[in-house]
């Protein structure tokens, strides 16, 4: 039997996170092991558990996660994105909420190429007059 579940996808960076919320206790799995394992600072902790905090959806989901790419932080965020993706298939009231707190807007900043001639994506090679 198949179970019932909200499916987000996140972005951040080169990172990609998909999320499936399905109805539960509240544990959060990432890439098969516990988010507090996977993540171990409070300050990425803090990051995942936000939109589930502002919809008061704490302790309401099983969620279960696979993200690639990037590294931890770029991860957390992705991570966070695709669970206000999926609290948005859950009930479209969130919106207004995750909206305001700017969790449904990918992130789009990502590193700045280097450009050819130059030490860097804007940084010059050192100039000598004489």
């Amino acid at each position: 039997m198949k179970e019932e579940y909200f499916y987000g996808k996140g972005k951040r960076k080169t990172s990609t996170a998909r999320t499936r919320l399905y109805s539960g206790s509240g544990q959060i799995l990432v890439n098969g092991r516990p988010y507090q394992e996977y993540f171990p600072r409070a300050t990425l902790q803090m990051v995942i558990n936000q939109p589930l905090k502002l919809t008061q959806a704490t302790g309401k989901f099983d969620i279960k996660i696979n993200v690639d790419g990037g590294g931890l932080a770029g991860q957390a965020e992705a991570v966070r994105h695709g669970i206000s993706r999926a609290l948005l298939q859950v009930d479209q009231d969130n919106r207004p909420v995750l909206k305001k707190a700017g969790l449904l807007t990918r992130d789009a900043r990502v590193k700045e190429r280097k450009k050819y001639g130059q030490r860097g994506a804007r940084a010059k090679f050192q100039y000598s007059k004489r």
